[in-house]
């Protein structure tokens, strides 16, 4: 067997029961590796042979952000709100072996599913913990992280009491002093719900003291209306007074066309 191929008998598909959704894990002939449809929608996409192959361009922009805000190979303590085909937590451990993450994932089937015929690199300490990401970080109480990462929006489909700036407070104070809370938002063309994520996340970064909301995403999404995914990040680490050098890392690193907003252009690009 190579390192691609799933594990003799591993499953390849799963029911859900919290979304009564198909969940099925197939091969992807483009870009190669294995994708996640769930719904028959793709969600995820995993490298097993190169777990830093990210696909997704999103999760590409995350990926650099961490890169950028502790030295290479620093083992991280990061908390994934929302499983997937656990992609980012792949490329954590490839390359900051020895991180202690741990993942909350609503769907208690979709865990299993994905570790079984997609395994995990050697040596990956993760934790995975079935319930509402709201109420099991709660339930975390005195437990710090280095970063957060929130991967669970769909527009105006997504969990209502998780789009809240009390929700975000609550990250935030799971956060250590140097920490970032990092937010996928994935919206249609009004980008309506995105702006106002950008309103609540800015709200609760007010509120718990910090400097406000950076944006990276695809240049064209500040422009023309089109469905695609934004990443906002809050946090202590954003005071760093290296902020400036990472931002120029962050460009750089792309995919490209990108942009970077810091929390002034942040507030003017969503009406604030």
């Amino acid at each position: 067997m190579t390192t691609h191929d799933f594990l003799p008998g591993a499953q390849r598909s799963a029911q859900l029961s919290f979304s009564d959704q198909p969940a099925w894990i197939v091969k992807d002939e483009v870009s190669g590796g294995w994708t996640l449809l769930i719904g028959g929608v793709e969600q995820s996409h995993v490298d097993l042979e190169d777990p830093t192959h990210l696909v997704h361009e999103y999760l590409h922009r995350m990926a650099t952000v961490l890169d950028e805000a502790w030295p290479p190979g620093e083992p991280l303590r990061i908390a994934h709100l929302g499983a997937g085909a656990l992609t980012l937590a792949r490329y954590v451990q490839a390359t900051r072996p020895g991180s202690a993450q741990v993942v909350i994932e609503i769907e208690r089937e979709l865990p299993t599913l994905v570790t079984t015929a997609l395994p995990m690199p050697a040596g990956t300490e993760l934790e995975i913990v079935i319930g509402d990401a709201r109420e099991e970080l709660a339930a975390m109480e005195g437990r710090r992280f280095d970063a957060i990462v929130l991967d669970v929006f769909s527009g105006e489909e997504s969990p209502a009491h998780l789009a809240t700036k009390e929700f975000y407070l609550e990250a935030l104070a799971h956060l250590e002093a140097d920490g970032l809370l990092l937010v996928n938002v994935g919206d249609d063309s009004g980008q309506r719900f995105l702006a106002a994520q950008v309103r609540e996340l800015e709200g609760a970064a007010a509120e718990a003291g910090l400097s406000g909301v950076w944006t990276l995403t695809l240049a064209s999404l500040l422009t023309t209306p089109a469905d695609g995914n934004m990443v906002l990040i809050a946090g202590g680490a954003l005071s760093s007074p290296d902020v400036g050098q990472w931002r120029t890392a962050w460009e750089k690193a792309g995919p490209h066309p990108g942009a970077v907003l810091d929390p002034t252009q942040t507030a003017e690009a969503f009406g604030r």
